[in-house]
């Protein structure tokens, strides 16, 4: 008891306080957003300022987006094992932050990178594998934690400093990628996210659990009557709320819009460089800039427009919108060269790119059922995805024989898309339904006490 009094009076248990959760979010999705920042943008200008193919870079960017497609594999290990003594997905970030800073340095040791294209995707991968770890991780915890009316404003604050992270990485990488050179610029990177680090390790998910496994505490009750102990139990009750028609409906959406991510997050280092003539530097301030504008504005009114005005109807008009900007853009090939034009296009994108991220973040969110929390969500992310790695794959096949104008016409069809399906999802309905599965859940858990 007294060990418990200490902890809470020191401020160490995230389901206590609200700031205490959007501190330690924030700063975890800034860890998840360097390396997309690096291996997404940074790298891939680097490759086309030294003349790699819009084909050789396409494979880059596919191969590194694998282990972000294939999240679904990693969240039903976390929902079926963990060390409950310090919590439910605690332990699963702090190893995931640590694989981070040891595949950052890893990737400093790739020798001749840019005539050594396979050993940089392969250390690439695994900075892909571990980022994508430490995001099941922490958005199973987000999910456990959060309560239900402040998803949406903590999503904006997330992805908002994700977004932060990612121009941050990009900008300093870049410029110490022509500095410094290439080893050295990213395995620097290293000393921010072992920066990061501090916070998954000071703060625990509930008052009472253990620090570290060699602190005192014990598993907190809420975490032992959530947390399912078979293979059966995990995915009997995943299928019950992914096959809810909401359900299957969101993940379609989720992998059409990741085909729109992927695409254009690809190609815009190539059309800059390539074909508008810009360096990697000057991409790189370029995306930096607006990016960080688009991710400020999503922390500040990005979560409370979906609180305000709903889920759906946000999540329509963003789609929208961005189906009418790509569309419009591809028919403008003659005002390309104008470089306000492309400022003006790429500030507008993200943008809305980060405040559609927030609202489907809080969508999901919404969707979840706690017991299978990290699976179900991860679920959904990892179809955005698989959707991100095919487009980022197709833009190399879809260049090699089509002009920019029909590539870009062939992008705006993926959020129009998600726009007509989303309109068959019911969240009010889904939320019944789900609540009504806690009768389910008392039949799984066994009543017996599991051990710390």
């Amino acid at each position: 008891m007294d060990s418990q009094k200490i902890k809470t009076r020191l401020g160490r248990s995230l389901t206590d306080n609200a700031l205490r959760r959007y501190i330690t979010f924030s700063a975890l999705y800034i860890a998840q957003g360097i390396p997309e920042g690096i291996t997404f943008f940074a790298i891939p200008a680097w490759l086309a300022m030294n003349g790699k193919s819009p084909l050789e870079i396409a494979a880059f960017v596919g191969v590194i987006g694998i282990p972000w497609s294939f999240k679904i594999l990693i969240a039903p290990l976390m929902d079926r094992f963990t060390f409950l003594a310090m919590g439910r997905k605690r332990p699963w970030v702090i190893f995931g932050q640590l694989g981070l800073i040891i595949s950052f340095l890893c990737i400093g040791l790739v020798p001749n990178p840019l005539n050594n294209l396979s050993a940089l995707m392969v250390a690439g991968f695994f900075i892909s594998f571990f980022g994508a770890f430490q995001d099941v991780a922490t958005d199973g915890m987000a999910v456990d934690v959060i309560p239900e009316n402040e998803q949406a404003r903590a999503n904006g604050l997330m992805w908002g400093t994700k977004t932060i992270g990612i121009s941050a990485s990009l900008v300093v990488g870049t410029w110490l990628i022509n500095t410094v050179g290439f080893s050295i610029a990213v395995s620097s990177l290293s000393i921010t996210v072992a920066t990061i680090m501090f916070f998954p390790i000071y703060f625990n998910e509930r008052p009472g659990e253990k620090l570290m496994p060699w602190t005192p505490g014990a598993a907190s009750p809420d975490s032992k009557q959530t947390q399912l102990k078979s293979w059966k139990h995990i995915f009997k009750c995943l299928y019950k709320v992914v096959s809810l028609k909401s359900s299957i409906i969101f993940g379609i959406g989720c992998f059409a819009v990741g085909i729109m991510f992927g695409l254009i997050d690809t190609l815009l280092p190539i059309f800059t460089i390539q074909e508008l003539g810009w360096t990697n530097t000057s991409f790189s301030q370029v995306f930096s800039i607006t990016t960080v504008v688009g991710g400020i504005l999503g922390m500040v009114v990005g979560g409370y427009l979906v609180d305000f005005f709903g889920k759906l109807k946000m999540l329509t008009l963003y789609l929208g919108i961005l189906t009418i900007l790509i569309t419009v853009f591809a028919f403008m090939p003659g005002i390309w060269g104008h470089n306000l034009v492309i400022y003006i296009f790429i500030l507008s994108y993200y943008t809305l790119y980060t405040f559609l991220c927030i609202a489907v973040f809080a969508s999901a969110m919404h969707l979840c059922w706690k017991t299978v929390a990290a699976t179900q969500f991860t679920l959904y992310m990892a179809l955005s995805n698989m959707g991100r790695a095919s487009g980022a794959a197709l833009l190399g096949v879809l260049k090699t024989n089509f002009s920019w104008e029909w590539v870009f016409l062939f992008i705006a069809l993926m959020p129009l898309l998600m726009a007509i399906i989303v309109q068959f999802i019911n969240f009010s309905k889904h939320r019944r339904t789900v609540e009504s599965f806690v009768v389910l859940k008392q039949t799984l858990v066994a009543p017996a006490v599991i051990k710390d």
